[in-house]
């Protein structure tokens, strides 16, 4: 699977030791950065993510800040993205069954890097039911969405 991954400084080093271990599995990683600990705006690198998205280059993303939870506000800003902060192996399995989750965040000050490993593999694993109830709520989701865009 192609997976988009973006970190800020908080969560550069745990970014850093994701990346290997995705390669390692056979996912094809789009590294958008940061590639050092310097100063970084999640706002920034959650679009960068939901762009490769939306472009179709990558099946999903994962982005990492100190909580993760600035990452998940941002990520969700961007049409077509479905942002989900986990730090349970249950909601990472569930937001993508249910939800169509297409973006793991992740908070670097909250959780190490084993248990975000395994919260990335069984997101990465998780495919979406296609149940009628979940696609009847994420049309609503998506009717939502298309609202918004025009909202002044």
């Amino acid at each position: 699977m192609i997976v988009a991954v973006a970190a800020d400084h908080a969560g550069y080093s745990l970014k850093e030791a994701l990346v290997p271990r995705l390669r390692e599995a056979g996912h094809e990683v789009l590294d958008l950065g940061v590639h050092a600990p310097q100063p970084a705006d999640y706002p920034d690198l959650a679009q960068a993510v939901g762009g490769v998205l939306t472009s179709g280059k990558a099946a999903r993303g994962i982005l990492v800040c100190g909580s993760g939870v600035g990452a998940c506000v941002a990520a969700n800003k961007l049409a077509g993205v479905r942002a989900g902060l986990c730090h349970d192996s249950f909601s990472a399995r569930q937001g993508v069954e249910d939800d169509d989750m297409n973006v793991l965040c992740l908070g670097a000050r909250v959780i190490g890097p084993e248990l975000a490993y395994s919260l990335v593999q069984i997101f990465l694993a998780a495919r979406f039911s296609g149940a009628e109830r979940h696609l009847r709520r994420l049309a609503k989701v998506r009717a939502i969405e298309d609202r918004c865009g025009t909202c002044d």
